[in-house]
């Protein structure tokens, strides 16, 4: 079952919407240089277009949006997410705005690309001096991924265990106005759904590291193979805890009926 940040899309938009968001999104966003977590410099498309927009897609695709402003945890997370529901390779250019306008909600995840071979096109797509480069270019994505999963898993621990107290006082307080609890409720839902999409997008990235991997073998053996295989299977076991948090439980992903 795939898990996606909010409540499940209905559909996903059809190709000519697609194709102006993006358009959109490219005119916007690519002059933006590096900031924190490997984001583009924040800006005002970042800080104020992108997430109003995003707020009114999501309501209008039916998913739990919240107004509230985010905590300093909240913010943190949804950065240190950034890394991980983008693809793996920076030349999947096109792939990347697509996941960079779906972190912001603009457009539904399910309109990400979940081909695994995506990631093995793009590290073989450029010129290498040797086949070496490339196992140790898949090494190094593999570990860089590994050592920033500890960060996020500590930092969505704080947040669950904030909205934890905060559905206990929106519920039981009687100081709190009935018109909070219903975007309290999604705000929880919003940061659950975004802890389970990253989950799923590690699970996605692990397989495509497993596929690039092998196809690298098979088209230029090397004993630098083993190197990236060890670096995957730690990356498995960093991903394991991540993926067992408990979690409040508020998220219940819809299955699309077909």
């Amino acid at each position: 079952m795939t898990f996606v940040p909010v409540e499940r899309q209905r559909a996903v938009p059809r190709r000519s919407s697609l194709l102006a968001v993006l358009m959109f999104g490219l005119c916007a966003g690519s002059c933006a240089g590096p900031g924190d977590f490997g984001r583009p410099r924040p800006d005002y498309w970042s800080q104020v277009v992108a997430p109003q927009k995003g707020f009114w897609s999501a309501t209008l695709r039916g998913e739990a949006a919240s107004h509230f402003r985010m905590t300093d945890d909240e913010e943190q997370l949804r950065d240190r997410a950034w890394r991980f529901v983008m693809p793996g390779h920076e030349r999947s250019v096109f792939q990347g705005r697509v996941s960079d306008l779906a972190h912001y909600r603009i457009l539904p995840v399910e309109a990400q690309s979940s081909a695994v071979s995506d990631y093995f096109v793009a590290l073989t797509s450029g010129s290498y001096s040797s086949q070496v480069s490339r196992y140790s270019r898949l090494a190094e994505d593999v570990n860089a991924d590994r050592l920033l999963i500890g960060p996020f898993r500590a930092n969505a621990m704080r947040v669950v265990s904030a909205d934890r107290v905060r559905m206990r006082t929106a519920e039981g307080s009687p100081y709190v106005a009935p018109e909070q609890i219903d975007p309290a409720h999604a705000r929880v839902v919003e940061n659950e759904g975004l802890i389970l999409w990253v989950c799923e997008r590690i699970g996605f990235r692990i397989k495509s590291y497993h596929y690039a991997l092998a196809n690298l073998v098979v088209e230029m053996p090397s004993r630098e193979a083993i190197r990236a295989e060890r670096a995957i299977m730690a990356l498995e076991a960093e991903a394991a805890p991540l993926c067992k948090m408990q979690l409040i439980g508020t998220f219940a992903p819809i299955v699309a009926k077909g």
